[in-house]
C-alpha cells in the first residue's frame, strides 16, 4: 500500500478483467482495462474522486507503485519483441510502444493543441505542452514549495536541495546533478565542437561560447 497525495493506492497481481482489486476505503485506487487500452496493452486506473488517468502516467507522478503488470498480456516473455518495423528493422515488446515509433518514419502527428494548432506524435506530450497556455504547475517541491510543469524540471530541482549528482564523468571522475552538464562536460575530454559560426566558420564545444563569438561579427 502507498499513501501519497491522500490517494491509497493498491495494487495486486494482474486478473482479468481488473489487474488492481478495490479496497476498503473510498480514495482506493483500481485499475481496469479499457477497451481503448487493451488493443495498446496500457491499463486505465481509477480513483473514486478523481478521473480516469493512464497507469503509466499515475506511476510517473509517483501516484502507484507497480506491482502489477505492463499490460494485458502478462505472461509474456520480457524478452519477446513480436512487433517490428519494417523500415528501420527494430522490434518492441509492446503494441503501442511501437505505434509510437512508427510515427517517427511517417511523421503522423495526429495529436494537436486546440490553442495554437501545434500537433504532437503521442497524448503524453500534449499534456505537457498544454500547461505552456494553462500556466499549471502540478508537481511541487515539498521543500521549498516551489512548483514545476514537468516531473523531470521537479527532479532537476530537488537535487539543488538534496546535492545529488548521479551524472559520473568515467574519465575523471567528475559528477553533475544534470545529464546535459555532463554532455557538456564530455567535450573538454573528446576535443569535440558541433556549434559552428555560420559567418567565419569557427566552431564552439559550448553553445554558450557560440553566442559570445557571434556578438563580435554583429556588434
Amino acid at each position: 500500500i502507498l499513501k501519497q497525495e491522500n490517494v491509497t493506492v493498491m495494487v495486486t497481481s494482474y486478473e482479468k478483467p481488473n489487474c488492481c482489486k478495490p479496497g476498503p476505503n473510498r480514495n482506493t485506487h483500481s485499475c481496469q482495462i479499457s477497451p481503448e487500452a487493451k488493443d495498446q496493452e496500457q491499463i486505465v486506473c481509477r480513483t473514486e474522486n478523481s478521473e480516469s488517468t493512464s497507469y503509466r502516467e499515475l506511476k510517473q507522478n509517483g501516484r502507484c507503485k507497480q506491482t502489477c503488470v505492463d499490460g494485458p498480456k502478462a505472461e509474456r516473455n520480457r524478452g519477446e519483441r513480436p512487433f517490428s518495423c519494417k523500415i528501420c528493422k527494430k522490434s518492441f515488446s509492446y503494441k503501442y510502444v511501437f505505434t509510437h515509433h512508427i510515427r517517427t518514419h511517417t511523421g503522423e502527428r495526429p495529436f494537436s493543441c486546440k490553442s495554437c494548432g501545434k500537433s504532437f506524435t503521442h497524448t503524453n506530450a500534449l499534456t505537457k505542452h498544454m500547461r505552456t497556455h494553462t500556466s499549471e504547475k502540478p508537481f511541487s517541491c515539498k521543500t521549498c514549495g516551489k512548483c514545476f510543469t514537468h516531473t523531470n524540471a521537479l527532479t532537476k530541482h530537488v537535487r539543488t536541495h538534496t546535492g545529488e549528482r548521479p551524472y559520473l564523468c568515467e574519465t575523471c571522475g567528475k559528477c553533475f546533478s544534470q545529464g546535459n552538464n555532463l554532455t557538456s562536460h564530455m567535450r573538454t575530454h573528446t576535443g569535440e565542437k558541433p556549434y559552428a559560426c555560420e559567418t567565419c566558420g569557427k566552431r564552439f564545444s559550448q553553445s554558450g561560447d557560440l553566442t559570445c563569438h557571434m556578438r563580435t561579427h554583429t556588434g
